[in-house]
């Protein structure tokens, strides 16, 4: 029998963030250890829904350019895309020149819909031509001078994590040796008004695991990580941030939109994903949940982390990361991973924001200072409608 070869390592060497706590990975970091952002009336008019709130982008951090690609107009979704990816790559030290054989893959739920509703608008200028809404790929390759192939990955909330691992097997299966990934997105009436009608939308912030959580809230922003074959570091001399260790997807295909209270496809996704990385329950030092605020996700997910970690789960600690940013929906598993790539690297997971803990949601999160990382490996979670779950585990690298 031909033995199986270990798959080979893929590590993180690049960060960019621009979010409702900034522009920058700085900015991003600082503002999680500050307890995270407040969230502000969405600056459209005739709202008419319950929920007008969201974790947004202080206007001075979304950039103006690119503001077309073609002929298409540009919303804020793809412009802070295009600023975090080039934070990305300046952060991994990438050439121009290595930016042309450079693929990228993003995670996309609506996409460049505000400009859409901009200029279809009462006071748009109208006359924009037929366009998908996943041009954001097309947007960063542009604008990065990509010659690869972009490709956008459109499995809803869960997005980002299907992303990150599409690029892993990309790296692993010779195809390329890096790849840049990503998520980037804004407010939209449709978004808004989609979770306000299923009747799964806060409006008073987004609050993970409280007794008193209405549903979630979202948050604008992009995240972008660059994903590199542990040799092509080596080779380069680049200090890499954590190691892409492994990686698993699960479907229960329950509902259109709620998850199935078996729970045991998030179970599967969890443990495939340790199984994938070489780890077991007790390496993981904290996990960052999905964790969106609606009253059945929080209590399964809870569920589904004792399943899966037993006894340690009292002691394992969970940072909520949409209580700080909002849900930023298809790019929240990015923003989960680079996240992770920076508790790595500063052996510290952050304070929750304090919260009345509902006791149906029996995990432990933090919230008074900091907590040290007691391990080298962090697990994070991305679910979404129609049962897609993707969870992936992220460690110190060359330490598997």
């Amino acid at each position: 029998m031909t033995e199986r070869a270990e798959p080979s390592s893929v590590v993180v060497t690049g960060l960019g963030a621009i979010s409702s706590l900034g522009s920058g990975q700085a900015a991003y970091w600082q503002g999680l250890l500050a307890g995270g952002a407040v969230p502000r009336e969405v600056p459209l008019p005739h709202l008419n829904m319950r929920a007008t709130r969201m974790y947004l982008t202080p206007d001075d951090a979304v950039p103006t350019a690119p503001d077309r690609l073609g002929a298409v107009p540009l919303g804020r979704g793809p412009r802070m895309a295009v600023a975090a990816a080039r934070e990305a790559l300046a952060d991994a030290r990438i050439t121009a020149a290595q930016c042309r054989e450079l693929p990228v893959v993003m995670a996309v739920e609506m996409g460049n819909a505000d400009a859409h509703e901009v200029a279809r608008g009462a006071d748009g200028a109208g006359g924009i031509a037929w366009s998908p809404l996943s041009v954001i790929a097309a947007a960063v390759g542009a604008a990065i001078g990509s010659r690869a192939g972009n490709l956008s990955v459109g499995n809803a909330c869960a997005a980002g994590g299907y992303a990150l691992t599409t690029a892993l097997d990309m790296i692993r299966a010779g195809e390329t040796e890096r790849v840049l990934v990503g998520g980037g997105e804004s407010f939209t009436r449709i978004g808004m008004a989609g979770f306000d009608r299923l009747g799964a939308a806060d409006p008073v912030r987004c609050r993970p695991f409280d007794k008193q959580r209405a549903g979630t809230m979202f948050g604008d922003g992009a995240a972008m990580v660059l994903l590199e074959s542990a040799a092509s570091a080596r080779r380069r001399g680049a200090e890499p941030y954590a190691e892409l260790a492994g990686a698993a997807w699960s479907c229960d295909g329950h509902h259109l939109t709620a998850p199935d209270p078996d729970g045991r496809q998030t179970v599967r996704a969890m443990t495939d994903a340790l199984t994938a990385a070489g780890r077991k329950a007790d390496d993981i030092s904290c996990v960052i949940p999905h964790g969106t605020g609606t009253p059945v996700n929080d209590v399964l997910e809870s569920r589904a982390l004792r399943r899966t970690f037993g006894a340690k789960t009292d002691r394992l600690p969970l940072l909520s990361l949409k209580a700080m940013i909002g849900h930023t929906s298809a790019a929240a598993g990015v923003f989960g991973c680079l996240t992770a790539a920076l508790i790595l690297r500063h052996a510290r997971m952050p304070a929750n924001a304090p919260i009345d803990q509902d006791p149906d949601c029996d995990v432990w999160l933090p919230s008074i200072d900091p907590v040290p990382l007691a391990g080298d490996a962090v697990l994070i979670n991305t679910y979404a409608f129609g049962g897609t779950n993707a969870s992936f585990v992220l460690c110190v690298a060359g330490r598997r």
